[in-house]
């Protein structure tokens, strides 16, 4: 029977094709609206390496002077000071460990029909490159032994590379960069979580879209300025001298533990830590010493920010403003089928017939709507992404989404359909077997 009606569904679209063409074109627009909305509020929060969010953290310490400190009162600051950073970097604990920072600056190309331009990047230990899983086009990190020796290698992101090289393997050759020659290790390949790890690792100080990559050891030997530094205050800024070894000097650092459920053995020895250099007279507050994981960091940071969360309120509004409009075109359609249903419920057939029969109607409608919408989105995030690099990958849609679309689409039309059907089934069949 709910073949039978389901066919029905399909044959009723073409009685009225002007109403039934508006009923699913303001399906889908709806469905468009909120699904694109969604999609991209879901690259830009979720958590890119799900299978690390347990072993991955960031370590923040209280840093600030005791004036007009209430005990209790959160740290202004989202990152570590040079000395804490350099300490937990050399403390040995954890599978994997780095500091980073971001830095910019002048590149010079050996070829002559570019001219020197600037580029931003991030200086990081080579655990950084497993850490983050980042896939190498050619050659590989630098080793252990540059990060000790401060050597001057570089890892090239795809873009600067096919830039400067085109599509050849530039690794074993020397670049000018931020004034000295460094030498290729590695080019780096597409990297699709990249704009979720730049939401984790590029806020603050760091760029949104790093082009290179240098060991931490060689940047703070060349006193490699800090891309867009933060500005000192209080008792920080009076040893302040301008260079990057200083307690002035802000850093993001990442731990990644060997395995799950080494957040208390972590979270134990930052204690012992922050306690040790307190009785040295480093850390004035008596505050709590936080570790973030990786979705945890992202709500610290507000990544989907309150601007955020109202856009997808109005496209959900926009959703509710469609099934309006939507309900109000059923309600047409239906009572124009008055005379149909009043000889239906005369011959037999129950008001649940009548109702399984027009709600199976507007899941056709919303089917049709759904896989219009899905179109409209996809359009709307590939156009999107062409227009920012920050969300090039919400374009491709996963599974999940696509089942989405369906879902919301078929929810939507049976919400929209469920007072005209209700209407349709209040049908009398007297007055319309007296009045056909």
């Amino acid at each position: 029977m709910l073949r039978y009606y389901f066919l029905l569904g399909l044959r009723s679209l073409r009685r009225n094709p002007a109403l039934t063409a508006l009923m699913v074109l303001t399906l889908a627009i709806g469905v468009a609206a909120s699904v694109s909305t969604l999609t991209i509020l879901h690259v830009m929060s979720g958590n890119p390496l799900p299978h690390k969010s347990d072993r991955l953290f960031v370590p923040l310490f209280d840093n600030g002077s005791l004036s007009g400190y209430t005990p209790g009162n959160k740290a202004g600051d989202n990152q570590l000071s040079y000395r804490d950073a350099v300490n937990l970097q050399n403390s040995k604990i954890g599978e994997r460990r780095s500091v980073m920072y971001g830095v910019g600056g002048p590149v010079e190309p050996a070829r002559k029909d570019i001219g020197a331009f600037t580029s931003r990047g991030l200086a990081a230990y080579r655990d950084f490159f497993a850490m983050f899983e980042t896939p190498f086009r050619h050659g590989q990190p630098w080793s252990a032994a540059d990060d000790a020796a401060g050597a001057d290698v570089v890892v090239l992101s795809r873009k600067l590379a096919e830039k400067l090289y085109g599509d050849a393997n530039p690794v074993g050759q020397r670049m000018t960069l931020l004034g000295f020659p460094y030498q290729i290790a590695g080019v780096l390949d597409t990297w699709e979580p990249v704009p979720r790890i730049h939401r984790i690792i590029g806020s603050g100080a760091f760029g949104s879209d790093d082009e290179f990559f240098i060991p931490f050891t060689s940047a703070i030997r060349h006193q490699t300025s800090h891309d867009g530094s933060m500005s000192c205050d209080g008792d920080r800024a009076a040893g302040y001298q301008g260079t990057l070894d200083s307690e002035c000097t802000w850093l993001q650092f990442w731990f990644e533990m060997a395995r799950d459920g080494q957040r208390s053995e972590l979270q134990s020895y930052l204690d012992s830590y922050a306690q040790e250099q307190r009785k040295l007279g480093r850390l004035k507050r008596n505050a709590p010493n936080q570790l973030f994981n990786i979705d945890e960091w992202l709500a610290h940071l507000n990544v989907v920010g309150n601007d955020n969360r109202l856009s997808a309120w109005l496209a959900f509004g926009f959703l509710a403003l469609c099934l309006v409009n939507t309900v109000g075109l059923l309600l047409a359609k239906f009572s124009v089928r008055a005379a149909e249903v009043g000889i239906r419920r005369a011959l037999g057939a129950s008001r649940a017939d009548i109702f399984r029969q027009f709600l199976l109607e507007t899941t056709v409608i919303g089917l049709a709507g759904g896989v219009l919408g899905l179109l409209l989105a996809y359009g709307a995030l590939a156009l999107i992404g062409m227009q920012s690099r920050q969300l090039t990958v919400v374009a491709h849609m996963d599974w999940k989404m696509l089942c989405l679309t369906f879902l919301v689409s078929i929810g939507a039309a049976i919400l929209a359909g469920l007072l005209p059907t209700w209407r349709a089934c209040q049908v009398t069949p007297a007055i319309q077997l007296k009045s056909q």
